[in-house]
């Protein structure tokens, strides 16, 4: 992904030379934009119990939610920059959508009109869904979709994951790496996962768990110096344990504890929380 990359090191170069008054000489690509191109996607259902799909997004804004009708996956597609036009490629259950190369020698003007958008609806096949972008917006709204597991992987982000509806089928693990990016994820619980693994950068992160937790689940938590906020139902069974030098944390509502061990009381399964953080503050709430 040239285009993220050269956003990501354009953001880096510019705290730089805030923060150390340098100048830089390097230089600068002018992104080339042309008319907005309204593209319809459809990708048919493959002949399979379950399907890996992968969705590679570089910069721009992904709303990604489920609803398709007869199909894998269905949407539209909005670019102003030829390269940008997606592109997908099926290898039996494996099937991968992903935005078109865009070539930078230096360093893209910002300034630039670029609109880069994917507006798209998931099937109701059982899906081992992985999602990898860059600096972008994100809207996930994940309700009910099948979800055998999920990856997502990125960079300067800013986006929503909600699970409002209970995952139908048991995710074996949800995995999210991101770097310095902010972060909300709620209904946690509804993703009927077995194993959470979040490791991020710096930024502001928001946990809810909010949901029907159905059995034992963990979750390992590694962050940067970070404002990460962990929101469990009162009612929840939850154990969290704290790794790492991290000694602010505000703990609010039903949770019980202090140091580095803190819990919730309530019935049915447990939630075992590890939360390895060296900076930063986190807050514990109930709701």
């Amino acid at each position: 992904m040239a285009y993220r990359t050269a956003l990501i090191m354009t953001a880096a170069l510019a705290l730089i030379s805030l923060a150390c008054g340098v100048t830089f000489n390097i230089p600068m690509d002018r992104i080339v934009t042309g008319p907005v191109v309204y593209e319809d996607i459809q990708i048919p259902m493959p002949e399979a119990d379950e399907v890996e799909l992968t969705l590679n997004f570089g910069a721009g804004k992904l709303e990604l939610q489920g609803g398709a009708k007869d199909a894998l996956v269905s949407g539209e597609a909005v670019y102003n920059v030829a390269d940008f036009k997606p592109r997908f490629s099926v290898e039996g259950n494996r099937v991968k959508l992903e935005t078109g190369n865009l070539e930078i020698n230096g360093i893209p003007r910002l300034s630039d009109e670029v609109r880069n958008e994917w507006d798209l609806k998931l099937g109701d096949t059982p899906l081992l869904l992985a999602i990898n972008a860059g600096a972008y917006q994100g809207d996930f709204d994940l309700s009910g979709v099948p979800l055998k597991s999920l990856t997502i992987s990125d960079g300067a982000a800013d986006a929503r994951l909600r699970f409002s509806e209970l995952n139908p089928v048991v995710m074996d693990t949800l995995r999210y790496s991101t770097g310095a990016s902010n972060l909300r994820l709620s209904g946690l619980a509804n993703a009927n996962f077995e194993h959470f693994i979040f490791r991020s950068g710096f930024g502001n992160y928001t946990l809810d768990f909010s949901g029907e937790l159905q059995r034992d689940a963990d979750v390992y938590i590694q962050a940067g110096a970070s404002q990460v906020k962990i929101i469990a139902p009162a009612g929840f069974n939850v154990r969290l344990t704290i790794k790492g030098g991290l000694t602010n944390v505000d703990a609010q509502g039903e949770w019980q504890g202090s140091g580095d061990s803190y819990r919730l009381s309530g019935s049915g399964p447990t939630l075992t929380i590890t939360v390895e953080m060296g900076a930063g503050n986190l807050q514990l709430l109930t709701q």
